[in-house]
């Protein structure tokens, strides 16, 4: 079933920004808005279930990083009349914008060759980088991953993480975990010095209180385009030019500071 949401009723690789945010618009760039005047609507398709970037909050109204962005999106088009917000199993959404059951899918879905044939993408507006999260007891006064080659570093079997930290860390070894919670677990109770994951689930981990204070960050965050990908994208059809239209938008967002105000708003300052 499709859940409908319209904006008329609620409105190398990446590179970290210098100020921190992991939000890789170029302020400074320019981009002229394409006419999309003869598009009769925008259906951006996204999933409830992925927080922060789009969930049902506690009163039960679709919430989120993306789904602010696309109110802000379509505010700097002015096109707030043609916005929907459609909500779908994440499983369905490359077949739904296939089918013409929608526009655009904002939902993290990861940019490759073969969706780069079928589909268009807008430019990456965050990077989303891998992280060290160290117990603090364990690790003591240790500054630098480097420092611990004698220790095991746990990490998510298979990840693009595990990859990352064999290729640009050899001297430390790898301590390979079914899943994220039984990693974090024994991050927390000292069976692992430190563990290497995704810099979005260590951040929220490490100020839960499931981490009950245990752990802290070390060094980071560390991006790469070939393991982690292109980061967070808008994937359009290729017969409209709107993935050119995002563009545009999100270059005007990043220069008016409301892409740093969503991030703020959403996401721990540590990320």
């Amino acid at each position: 079933m499709i859940v409908f949401f319209a904006l008329s009723v609620f409105f190398g690789g990446p590179v970290a920004r210098a100020d921190g945010l992991p939000l890789t618009v170029n302020v400074q760039e320019h981009r002229a808005i394409p006419d999309i005047s003869n598009v009769p609507r925008i259906r951006f398709l996204t999933t409830a279930d992925f927080p922060p970037f789009s969930f049902a909050d506690a009163s039960g109204k679709l919430s989120g990083f993306n789904i602010d962005l696309v109110r802000a999106i379509c505010r700097e088009l002015k096109v707030e009349d043609k916005c929907q917000i459609q909500v779908l199993p994440f499983g369905e959404l490359e077949g739904a914008l296939d089918a013409r059951a929608g526009e655009a899918v904002i939902a993290g879905v990861a940019v490759t060759a073969k969706l780069r044939e079928r589909f268009d993408f807008s430019r990456s507006y965050m990077a989303l980088p891998a992280r060290f999260l160290a117990n603090a007891e364990k690790a003591g006064n240790v500054e630098k991953p480097e420092d611990l080659k004698k220790s095991e570093i746990g990490v998510i079997a298979t990840s693009a993480e595990a990859g990352m930290l064999k290729a640009f860390f050899p001297a430390l070894k790898a301590k390979p975990f079914e899943t994220r919670q039984l990693m974090f677990e024994a991050l927390k109770t000292g069976d692992i010095p430190a563990a290497f994951t995704s810099g979005l689930q260590a951040e929220f981990w490490r100020n839960s209180k499931a981490a009950d204070g245990c752990c802290r960050a070390l060094g980071g965050p560390y991006y790469s385009r070939y393991f982690l990908g292109e980061g967070m994208t808008i994937m359009t059809r290729k017969d409209q030019p709107l993935a050119k239209a995002f563009d545009a938008a999100l270059v005007a967002l990043a220069a008016n500071g409301t892409l740093d105000e969503l991030y703020i708003r959403y996401f721990p300052a540590g990320l």
